[in-house]
């Protein structure tokens, strides 16, 4: 919340009532005491909010109770975000089935680097005393996240602390510009580990002095480069923030400010490191759905041009992931059973409609799982803006995942955005244009400007079937 904000007091109210209408008007109860951290202070009592235990083992409660704080989680709920890890990591996750080490880790660390969590609070009732009762659970709901994420990432592998930080990485950049300014604080050293600020971090100073810093401490490596970069794509997005955020960057230091050219040039080509969020599950089979699409107004306008998309697309991508014995050449071929085994595989409600955005994820989900021509598919869809956000960096990525497995019409589209030069493509090198070109006729595939443009009318312009 913004300090000294009335208003933010009330929107935080305001998604602790919606949190409780989810969760079927709960009574506003505490959770258990949290425990010391680390550093040895004591955390305290939880914050009040809606108790979210269940009450039943019915499979599909616990589904739709945990939906409903992923998409709470997901907008940047201080309090889903903490409840959710519970879920995945306490107790009761293994006898639920829904145990997931990695996942509780993600959402603690996103609600530890969570504003909310930390931010000065401001009764309205003036001469009041700064609500500090407020403030203090607060503090131990923090405390309490940070010993848990702790225990948590010292039991991990190396790869699992990765995915880890690849996931919190996602989550941040779908919630764009404040997503962005977190990730930068997170890589600053001039704030705490969780991007908080030094005096409100719940590690305690002399711990992050000793030989073997805690291990929640080094999760995010600091350097100048990315703070840049993430600064640099919040400042993109017409954030006023992240641009003041971005010269006060600059003016902190020369050295700071010689980093500009690199980290453009990175930021041009940065992409998330997920297509969208993995839909693993627990053995519970309650999958990990992606609650992170934004409803603004470039996603709602690439979503209505899906119609522009020729059916059988989707259609190859459902055949490659075996929902569908063969290609189905329209949607009206789908049978409710398919649909609903599709949407089960991504997390999502079991309608037996296949919506705009479910033809999206089709394709994404086979490109993401290897099948070239999705990938080709997707690069294109990137390019025009059709289903997606136009977006140059990631149709550039997609086109160089479809290249390496010898899409011929891969290499030519690679070899255009090497000559002519893509918005948001910083490889420019025409020598190796020249040699995409070689590699693409070596591959059965004449280069022509005209087959490139007959690959994009057929791909996103053409009528559906």
């Amino acid at each position: 919340m913004v300090p000294g904000s009335d208003r933010s007091l009330r929107e935080g109210l305001r998604k602790g009532a919606t949190l409780a209408g989810l969760l079927a008007l709960l009574p506003l109860l505490g959770c258990d005491p949290g425990p010391k951290g680390p550093g040895g202070q004591a955390a305290g009592q939880s914050c009040p909010r809606p108790q979210t235990f269940l009450t039943t083992q019915a499979f599909n409660v616990q589904e739709q109770e945990i939906r409903a704080l992923r998409r709470q989680a997901f907008a940047g709920d201080f309090f889903a975000q903490i409840d959710l890890a519970r879920r995945y990591g306490g107790a009761e996750a293994e006898a639920r089935k829904i145990h997931d080490p990695v996942e509780a880790a993600v959402w603690y660390q996103l609600a530890l680097s969570n504003p909310d969590g930390f931010a000065p609070i401001v009764m309205a009732a003036q001469g009041q005393r700064p609500g500090r009762r407020l403030q203090d659970c607060r503090e131990a709901e923090r405390l309490g996240a940070y010993s848990a994420l702790e225990r948590l990432l010292e039991r991990m592998s190396s790869e699992e602390r990765q995915d880890v930080r690849d996931r919190v990485i996602y989550v941040l950049s779908t919630q764009g510009a404040p997503g962005f300014r977190t990730l930068a604080r997170l890589h600053d050293v001039s704030f705490g580990p969780f991007g908080d600020p030094m005096e409100s971090s719940p590690i305690d100073p002399r711990d992050l002095k000793r030989g073997r810093p805690p291990a929640a401490a080094t999760l995010f490596t600091r350097n100048d480069v990315d703070v840049y970069l993430f600064n640099y794509l919040a400042a993109q997005s017409g954030d006023v923030a992240g641009f003041v955020m971005l010269k006060d960057f600059e003016r902190s230091s020369t050295g700071r400010a010689a980093l500009g050219a690199d980290a453009q040039a990175k930021a041009k080509r940065w992409t998330p490191p997920f297509e969208f969020y993995p839909p693993q599950a627990p053995e519970s089979g309650v999958p990990l759905s992606d609650e992170s699409l934004r409803a603004g107004e470039a996603e709602a306008a690439a979503l209505a041009r899906v119609d522009e998309l020729p059916f059988i697309h989707v259609g190859h991508a459902l055949a490659y992931l075996r929902v569908t014995e063969k290609p189905a050449l329209t949607k009206a071929s789908l049978t409710a059973t398919e649909i609903q085994a599709f949407q089960a595989m991504l997390g999502r409600p079991a309608t037996g409609r296949l919506s705009s955005l479910e033809e999206v994820r089709a394709i994404q989900y086979a490109a993401v799982n290897g099948q070239a021509r999705s990938q080709l598919t997707l690069a294109v869809m990137y390019s025009e803006g059709v289903g997606v956000p136009r977006d140059y960096a990631r149709a550039f990525h997609w086109f160089s995942q479809a290249d390496r497995q010898g899409n011929a019409e891969a290499k030519y589209a690679m070899s255009t955005f090497f000559s002519l030069g893509m918005e948001g493509v910083a490889d420019q090198d025409k020598a190796s244009a020249v040699v995409y070109q070689i590699d693409a006729a070596l591959a059965g595939f004449k280069p022509s400007a005209q087959r490139l443009r007959e690959l994009l009318a057929q791909v996103s312009r053409a009528p559906r079937t």
